[in-house]
């Protein structure tokens, strides 16, 4: 993630600081105070900008949830054959994981936790939900099927194990050793041969 710097326009900098800040320490433990000391504005540029802490807890997590979105679009364009397409979100996670610099778990996951119902955040998680459900099934029409919600909800059920194993490995220090995400694509792709029929090209 950018760290934020003088040179970057003052709402940029509160979303990096907030981007590093929130991710690190959770929501609700970082207070305001501590996103302007680090993005270097007053109060008064963060109001002009967000409408207030839950705003800018909103637009935070909209990046990322955009950036991630882009970083699964990126990899799809590199993929053709019908089961690499549907596996390429473990590929885009870690793609998303280096680009970003991540080092924790998922920030969606650990914003469900933090974030009350009807807050502004919350419609972002709700898209990325909406993201997975909706183009893991389109996946696994476009891929030949017979049960594309079957298929869709057991790669769910890898990704988010994998999720949750690398929220474990930050949690404990790195004592819970491995690859999360290698392991659950592995996963997946054995799950998938035998439930796939090939798809014929058409006459």
């Amino acid at each position: 993630m950018v760290s934020p710097t003088a040179s970057r326009p003052a709402r940029e900098r509160l979303l990096d600081a907030a981007g590093e800040l929130f991710y690190e320490s959770g929501i609700a433990a970082t207070g305001v105070d501590a996103v302007l000391a680090r993005a270097r504005v007053s109060p008064a540029t963060l109001y002009a900008h967000f409408s207030g802490k839950d705003g800018l807890v909103a637009a935070y997590l909209e990046r990322r949830f955009r950036s991630w979105q882009q970083a699964w679009d990126d990899v799809l364009d590199e993929r053709t054959e019908g089961v690499d397409r549907l596996l390429s979100v473990f590929d885009a996670v870690v793609r998303y994981r280096e680009a970003e610099g991540s080092r924790r778990g998922c920030a969606f996951l650990a914003a469900a936790t933090e974030l009350p119902p009807g807050h502004p955040g919350r419609q972002w998680l709700d898209a990325d939900s909406r993201l997975l459900t909706d183009r893991l099934h389109r996946l696994a029409e476009a891929a030949g099927a017979d049960d594309p919600t079957g298929i869709a909800d057991g790669l769910l059920a890898f990704y988010d194990g994998a999720l949750a194993r690398l929220a474990r490995q930050a949690a404990t220090s790195g004592l819970d050793t491995g690859d999360p995400v290698g392991r659950a694509r592995q996963m997946a792709a054995d799950w998938l041969a035998g439930r796939m029929r090939p798809v014929r090209p058409s006459a």
